[in-house]
This record gives C-alpha cells, sequence and structure tokens, in this order.
C-alpha cells in the first residue's frame, strides 16, 4: 500500500514565490500607460453631496480627470446585484450620502502622488444631513431580518423556553457586548481595470471571489459575463473583506471606461475601515438554567446587531446555540438596527465568532452560580445529536477534545475559586470554552491534464488567500495519480479556468479539493482505460500519453455532494484552555499559555492546519483584549483608523500556543473528508481568555475588549 501525502505537513509550494518577492499581487501587476485613481471621501455620515468644485483638481498637474456625479457615466444595471454590498458598487451615481468616507469623488493621474494631491484640493459642500446615528444603542430602527445570514432563519423556538428557565435550580441572566472590528488584512484591497474595447473588461483585483467580481461587474456594465475577466494569483489575506467587491472594484472599471487608459487603485489603510466592511457591533441576552446536576432546563439567545440604512447585513450569533449543547427548551433570535454607517460583512467566522464568546462566558457564569466545574458542566451537556436541526452528527470528537487539551493543559489541577491562584503578586485565571463551525461544500469544478512529460497540471479558478490552497490542491492532485509532489502543478485565480466558489466559509478545501479529488480520479480511469488499449503500464503516464497522439490527456470534473449528505449535521469542533495572569495594580492582562484542540475531519496538511489554527486564535486574542474600532458620536466617523490606534495582537501579545489536531474520518461530509479548520480557530477562544480573566480577578467583564480600565478598582480608571 502505498504512502499518502494526505495529512503530512508539506511545505507551502508558493512559499520560495513568496519570501523571494516574486509571487505578485493585484497592485504589483505591471501594465503599460497605467493611471493612478484616489478616492475622495464624504466628510459627513448623512445628508446630500450640494456642490462638488473641482477646477483646482483638474488643473493640477497630471491630473488626467476628476470624476463626480455630474460627469461619471451611469451604470446601466444600478437594481440588478443580489449581494449585501449592492449599493456599495453604485458609486458616483446618486448625490445621496449614506455613511462617513462615502465615495464622492475620484481623482485620476498619471501618479499616485499627484492623484493624491489633487484630491486634497477638491471642495465639497453638503446638505440637508440629519445628525447621525453612530451606535448600536443610538435609536436606529430596529428589524427582524428574513434571515440570520445564509444558514438559518432568524428566530427558533424549541420546547418551552418559560417552564424550562422557571423549572431550573440555577439560573443565569446576562447581556454580553461585542465591539465592531475592522478586518485589516496584510494587503489592503486593490483593483487594476483594463478595457479592451468597449465591451471586454480585464480586472486584477484582490479578492476571495473572482468570479463573484466577475459577475458583479458583468452586470454593473451591462456586458456578457464572459466578457469580464477576473485575475488574482495572491491575496494578501482578506478575512471576509474581500469575500464581495466594494465600490474601489466598480470605480477603477468605472475610471479606465471613462480616461480610456488601465487605472489602478488602491484603498488606504485609512479607508479600509469605511469601504471594505467590518464586523458589526452585537448586543447579546443571554438566559441560561440547569437543574442540581447541571443539565441544561433552559436556554436563549437573543441577538441585537447592527447594519446600515441602506442595505441589510447580519450577524447570525445564536447559530451555534441551537445545536452546541442538549436541552430540552431553547429560544433564539436575531434583530438589526440600522444606522448611519457602511453595511457589515462577513468577518472571520461570521456569527460563530461573536456567539461563542456570549455563549460560552453564559455557561461559566452558570458554572459558577451552580458550583460545578465548568469542563464537567459541558461534559454534562454534550449534545450526541443536533437537536436544531434534528439530525445525527456525520462525525462528532468534541469529547475527544476535551480530554486531550484539557489533559495537556492541566485542568484537573485548577483551584474552581476566583483569585485563589497567584503566581507573586500576579492573579493566575484558567479558564475553557467549546469551538465550532460548520463544515459546508459548494459546487466546484477543476480540470486535470496529464502531458507527455509525465507531469500533472491541475487548474480550478479558485484563490488562495495565504491559506495554502496551492499546496493543498497539489497534495490531493499528487495522491490520487500516485505522483510525486514535484510532478504537479497547480494553477488558480483566473476566471478562465473552472468555476469553484469564493474563498470562504471555511469550505475551499471541501469543495474546490473535492472537485481536484474528482477530476484526477477520472484522469486515472481514462488514462488506466488507455493503458489497456496499449498495452502499457498504468502508471507510466507519460508513456500512455506519448501513444495516445494526444498532446495531453485532459478531463474536467464538477464535484457532487456525497450520499445522504443532507441527513447529516456537519460541524468542525474543538476544546480551548487559557491561562492569563494579571497585574492587578496596574490592569495588566498576559495571556500565559493556551491548549487546544480541534476535530475538523480529516486534516489535508498538518502544517498548513496547524498555521489556520494558530492565526484564529491570535485573532480571539485581539478580539478579547484588544480590537475595538471607536466611532466619533456626533459625526460616525471612524477615529481608530490606522494600526497605531486600532490595536491588534503583537509577537509580545502571542504566548507559546499549543494546538491538537484530532483527525477523525467522515464519510459523509465530502469527497476529501476535511470539515474545514480556516475559521473555528477564532471561535471559543475569546470566552476562555474572557473566563480565565473572571477566574483570576473575580471580575466578570460582559464587554469587549478586557482592557486595564475595566479591571482597574474604581476611582482608578
Amino acid at each position: 500500500m502505498k504512502e499518502t501525502l494526505i495529512g503530512k505537513p508539506i511545505d507551502r509550494v508558493d512559499g520560495r514565490a513568496k519570501v523571494t518577492g516574486k509571487a505578485t499581487y493585484a497592485a504589483e501587476v505591471q501594465v503599460a500607460n497605467i493611471a493612478h485613481a484616489v478616492i475622495v471621501g464624504s466628510r459627513v455620515a448623512t445628508g446630500t453631496v450640494a456642490s462638488i468644485d473641482t477646477r483646482v483638481a483638474k488643473a493640477a498637474p497630471g491630473v488626467i480627470a476628476v470624476l463626480t456625479k455630474e460627469n461619471a457615466p451611469q451604470l446601466p444595471n444600478l437594481n440588478k446585484q443580489d449581494t449585501p454590498q449592492d449599493k456599495i458598487l453604485q458609486a458616483l451615481q446618486d448625490n445621496d450620502v449614506h455613511y462617513a468616507d462615502q465615495p464622492i469623488a475620484l481623482v485620476v493621474a498619471d501618479t499616485l502622488e499627484r492623484a493624491q494631491y489633487a484630491a486634497s484640493l477638491v471642495a465639497v459642500t453638503y446638505g440637508g444631513g440629519a445628525a447621525p446615528i453612530a451606535d448600536i444603542d443610538g435609536g436606529g430602527e430596529t428589524m427582524t431580518p428574513k434571515n440570520a445570514g445564509p444558514r438559518g432563519e432568524p428566530d427558533t423556538a424549541r420546547g418551552d423556553f418559560a417552564k424550562g428557565i422557571a423549572d431550573a435550580k440555577f439560573k443565569i441572566e446576562a447581556t454580553y457586548i461585542t465591539p465592531v472590528e475592522n478586518h485589516h488584512p496584510m494587503e489592503m484591497h486593490a483593483t487594476i481595470a483594463v478595457w479592451q474595447g468597449d465591451d471586454h473588461l480585464t480586472a486584477y483585483d484582490s479578492t476571495q471571489g473572482i468570479f463573484n467580481v466577475q459577475k458583479r461587474l458583468a452586470t454593473i456594465f451591462g456586458i456578457p459575463r464572459e466578457n469580464v475577466r477576473v485575475i488574482n494569483h495572491f491575496v494578501g489575506g482578506g478575512f471576509g473583506s474581500k469575500g464581495s467587491p466594494w465600490s474601489h472594484v466598480a470605480l477603477a472599471s468605472l475610471a479606465a471606461k471613462a480616461v480610456g487608459r488601465p487605472v489602478k487603485l488602491v484603498v488606504t489603510r485609512q479607508q479600509m475601515c469605511s469601504l471594505t466592511g467590518h464586523r458589526p457591533k452585537t448586543v447579546q441576552k443571554l438566559q441560561l438554567g440547569c437543574d442540581a446536576g447541571g443539565k441544561l432546563t433552559a436556554v436563549a439567545h437573543h441577538v441585537t446587531s447592527e447594519t446600515s440604512r441602506f442595505d441589510l447585513f447580519v450577524e447570525p450569533s445564536a447559530l451555534q446555540t441551537r445545536m452546541l449543547y442538549s436541552c430540552p427548551n431553547v429560544a433564539t433570535s436575531h434583530r438589526v438596527v440600522r444606522i448611519d454607517v457602511p453595511t457589515p460583512t462577513f468577518t472571520r467566522a461570521p456569527g460563530e465568532a461573536t456567539g461563542t464568546y456570549a455563549l460560552e462566558s453564559a455557561m461559566d457564569e452558570l458554572a459558577y452560580a451552580a458550583n460545578i466545574d465548568p469542563l464537567r458542566l459541558r461534559i454534562v451537556n454534550h449534545a450526541k445529536t443536533d437537536e436544531g436541526e434534528q439530525k445525527p452528527f456525520s462525525s462528532k470528537s468534541l469529547l475527544e477534545c476535551y480530554k486531550r487539551a484539557s489533559e495537556k493543559f492541566g485542568w484537573a489541577k485548577r483551584k474552581m475559586a476566583p483569585r485563589s491562584m497567584t503566581d507573586g503578586k500576579l492573579l493566575v485565571g484558567q479558564g475553557m470554552a467549546t469551538a465550532t463551525y460548520p463544515a459546508r461544500q459548494l459546487p466546484a469544478t477543476a480540470r486535470a491534464r496529464m502531458r507527455p512529460d509525465g507531469t500533472l497540471l491541475v487548474q480550478a479558478g479558485t484563490q488562495d488567500l495565504g491559506t495554502g490552497t496551492y499546496t493543498i490542491m497539489t497534495q490531493i492532485a499528487a495522491d490520487t495519480l500516485g505522483l510525486p509532489i514535484e510532478k504537479v502543478t497547480f494553477e488558480l485565480g483566473d476566471t478562465n479556468l473552472p468555476e469553484t466558489p469564493l474563498s470562504a466559509g471555511s469550505f475551499t478545501a471541501s469543495s474546490t479539493g473535492s472537485a481536484v479529488k474528482t477530476a484526477c480520479l477520472a484522469l486515472r480511469d481514462k488514462l488506466a482505460e488507455l493503458a489497456t488499449q496499449k498495452t502499457i503500464p498504468a502508471a507510466d503516464y507519460a508513456a500512455i500519453v506519448k501513444q495516445s497522439g494526444m498532446p495531453e490527456i485532459v478531463v474536467e470534473k464538477t464535484s457532487a455532494l456525497m450520499p445522504n449528505h443532507d441527513a447529516y449535521s456537519m460541524h468542525s469542533f474543538g476544546a480551548i484552555f487559557a491561562e492569563v495572569k494579571v497585574d492587578e495594580e496596574l490592569g495588566i492582562i498576559r495571556l500565559a499559555r493556551l491548549v487546544a484542540a480541534y476535530a475538523g475531519g480529516r486534516i489535508l496538511n498538518a502544517k498548513t492546519a496547524r498555521s489556520q489554527l494558530l492565526g484564529g486564535i491570535v485573532w480571539s486574542i485581539g478580539m478579547t483584549l484588544h480590537e475595538d474600532t471607536v466611532r466619533d458620536p456626533r459625526t460616525a466617523r471612524v477615529v481608530t483608523r490606522d494600526l497605531a490606534d486600532y490595536h491588534v495582537p503583537v509577537h509580545a501579545d502571542v504566548p507559546a500556543l499549543d494546538v491538537i489536531m484530532v483527525d477523525e474520518a467522515d464519510a459523509f461530509v465530502n469527497e476529501v473528508g476535511a470539515k474545514g479548520i480556516g475559521e473555528i480557530g477564532n471561535t471559543g477562544a475569546n470566552a476562555a481568555i474572557a473566563n480565565a480573566v473572571f477566574h483570576a480577578t473575580g471580575k466578570r467583564v460582559r464587554d469587549l475588549p478586557i482592557r486595564l480600565d475595566k479591571l482597574l478598582p474604581e476611582g482608578r480608571a
């Protein structure tokens, strides 16, 4: 039996290109005669643009054009998009202002510096605006959405919550708040737009979904989809912000059409706080009740999140609550409040990142109310089936995650009482939580080409955000056909390649990976058939191709769901144990260590999987202790507009992280057996850290981030 390549910690096949600078990102593509565009943003959050004086800007050196509503080409199909960012694509099409920094003009010049200077010369007057509402509690309209994101109804009820909570021996009720967060990937959003004639467009775009961009651009410009080509070979992170096209994509394309030459538009770090989405603020009210033994009798999870006035986005924070624990009486709801801000969007683990913080914090509070060890409480309420969907799990190794992570951490030595553990003058706290994220698969197509020299080229129009897609797909193809890694090349990032879904939702490996395996299996069968006809050994691929008389043997296949796929509930699970040390005099919190175990189906590459899980945990550290997008309540403008003011974890904030991967067999989830681990690391860990802070200090901070001012004694903050 041949040794499998699947699961091996193989180095990234694109690693050398990245560290040597050969990897070309969207803004680095060399295009002749390129012009540079700079966005002029609104200084107000409501009202209208009364007038724009562009005369001085137009006269500045090197300026090619200044586009406004008055002279920008009108988009022929304004209302045919179907994503939450619809109206954002309609830039420069009217004079209405919906949020601060909204694009109201675009300066195009022969150099970036000249475009930036000319943009500062555009004079704008505004009119008619009411005082903006900048926060979820500022009096905006509250509404019930039709859906809680793409995966569920907004409200659900199982059993009789009122009776369940009344019958509870122990109960807690608490409100948890998560702030607005920005994505801030290393690579800023960028587009280079190049028109070929009036009806053919090529866009080099930093995106998580090249086919999404292709469809939107074709729609808004009223041209056939096949006339739009989107290219994107490398992406420097996205975290959800690059999942759908934003205004800069439409503006670059609009400007290139208007000036008759290629245009590059790179969103600034400051503009990324307002032009490329954000994780919305949430207010989550939870009620939990249990009997004397800790068995849950009732759970309620009610979520309110922010959205813009002109579009709708729902943060589905209560979805995991419907299935994570066994409980006969569960009620969940989602509401959104319209305020004067940009439309939020998907942010790494949308829903679960915020929702597990609230649910797992509440479980910790219930454990203390009932005087039950927090780990024991979760084991007592372990769900053997998905009680929300009333389906069995395709596989579930959560109990094994609890066992392995708790033993490695040394949880059994923990003292239950808050403030009972110290290290010199430092308070020591230990907390734990459960992690979960759904496993999904979408249709994807891949093409496999065996060449006369015995090398394999596999093609699929997916994206690699730094997640290891190049490497994983190469492994799957090589393993399926029994080839060494160096004989396989994987191509991605071009809409001329077979169509795949966007890279998001932790479903790239399951979707595109299944397509790659399906195509390679079909190619193997075709080669075997040809080998039989030519009496050539089936493994001698080069000889088979040469004897076939064809330049190469090509197979293209679309992946399908596994049989009985819909009969099962599919999720990744994990367990996190964290230790913090707190200097109470100074209010300084340090994460001292963290142990986490995750079960995400079959691990395709141990090295890239660990990298993804570590990245998710670091995100949780930021969410719990650092990150907070602050808006001026008078203007609704973001004031934490760069990485000096918007704090993210640095090396000094991140201790050694011990990640355990529990490999599990799942015959129902997809062709490659992977559930996805790109986002689960950003679920639960925030609550584990917050629970550790409570254990250390005895202070329960329910609004993130937990900063020193929230821990200092009263009168000192």
